[in-house]
């Protein structure tokens, strides 16, 4: 999430930078949305196309490039992922200066279907699901970036670290850190079982067309090298926190057989889940006390409401920090 003063839309700041851009109408601006980037829709020739900014005191210039050559490589071996429009100036990432600062500007064309957060998820979807996940592993393997790499999973250890040493009653979460970081360099690291992963894989950034019978996902905002199981438990956490759990453990066994039937996952890497979701958990909470250190007076109601929220989730995550791993 951004810093939460980044929370507010901005119509005047994104039709500035959306000029970068031909567009036909921008009335879809009022379905904007914002957390980690600022998401505004518009229409261009009749598709619906989203105008992703962010400060670039928030985003890294050299991350987003990364992401952007490993949606082209994706696309280019046919596989569906969500696919970045040029500027004007034939830029996939426009860098633009505005009244309100530097801004990183990315366009996207909206993929075919909905959201599987918006979907009855039949065993059929949960399979297909499952095997878009083992399938992008599949390319990763053989991915080998020409120009801006990824972060991998000790960087954003190492920028976790930096930021709690501006916290110093942070100790349980700086341990927690330190754990991990002394786990994970224990692990075997090797073609089959790590690459650059999605990491947010969930039902709000998987889209499925009924028409194609084909899921697409977007958002590969947070992608990093990382173990491919550390995908998996995200996908299959997300199900147990977003399913009916009537439903839920049938999905998440689909998805996992679908997966396993394009990609193997070995049952040790399945044992470790915990773990990963550990990294998560640290990963997410630093990310949020970085969002909501600073605050003001007279700050409106939802933010009020929206600050509670955000604390009841770290104090969730942190109580579970700082135990060794068994």
């Amino acid at each position: 999430m951004m810093k939460l003063k980044n929370l507010f839309p901005n119509f005047d700041l994104a039709t500035m930078i959306v000029k970068n851009w031909d567009y036909d109408s921008l009335d879809l601006f009022k379905y904007w949305r914002i957390s980690s980037n600022a998401i505004y829709p518009f229409k261009n020739q009749e598709k619906v196309h989203f105008l992703r900014i962010a400060p670039v005191d928030e985003k890294s210039e050299e991350a987003i490039l990364g992401e952007l050559e490993f949606l082209r490589y994706l696309r280019d071996k046919s596989y569906t992922a969500i696919l970045a429009k040029p500027s004007k100036n034939g830029k996939e990432l426009e860098i633009v200066n505005t009244p309100w600062g530097k801004y990183y500007a990315v366009v996207f064309e909206r993929v075919k279907g909905e959201a599987l957060e918006d979907t009855q998820i039949t065993n059929d979807i949960a399979l297909l699901w499952g095997k878009a996940l083992g399938r992008l592993h599949k390319l990763s393997q053989a991915y080998i970036p020409i120009g801006q790499k990824r972060c991998s999973w000790k960087d954003q250890i190492d920028w976790v670290k930096k930021v709690l040493n501006d916290f110093p009653d942070e100790k349980k979460a700086y341990r927690e850190a330190k754990i991990l970081e002394e786990f994970f360099q224990s692990l075997p690291i090797t073609d089959e079982n790590y690459g650059l992963i999605h990491y947010d894989f969930e039902l709000d950034n998987v889209f499925y067309d009924e028409e194609t019978n084909e899921i697409s996902p977007i958002d590969f905002d947070d992608s990093m090298y990382h173990w491919y199981a550390m995908d998996i438990e995200q996908t299959i956490d997300s199900i147990k926190s977003e399913i009916s759990p009537v439903r839920a453990e049938e999905v998440a066994e689909k998805f996992l057989e679908g997966y396993r039937s394009e990609y193997n996952i070995s049952d040790d890497m399945i044992s470790l889940f915990p773990v990963f979701r550990r990294f998560a958990d640290l990963y997410g909470y630093t990310r949020l006390l970085l969002s909501t250190q600073e605050k003001w007076g007279n700050e409106p109601e939802w933010l009020d409401k929206l600050r509670i929220k955000l604390s009841d989730i770290m104090n969730k995550r942190k109580s579970k920090f700082g135990r060794l791993v068994e």
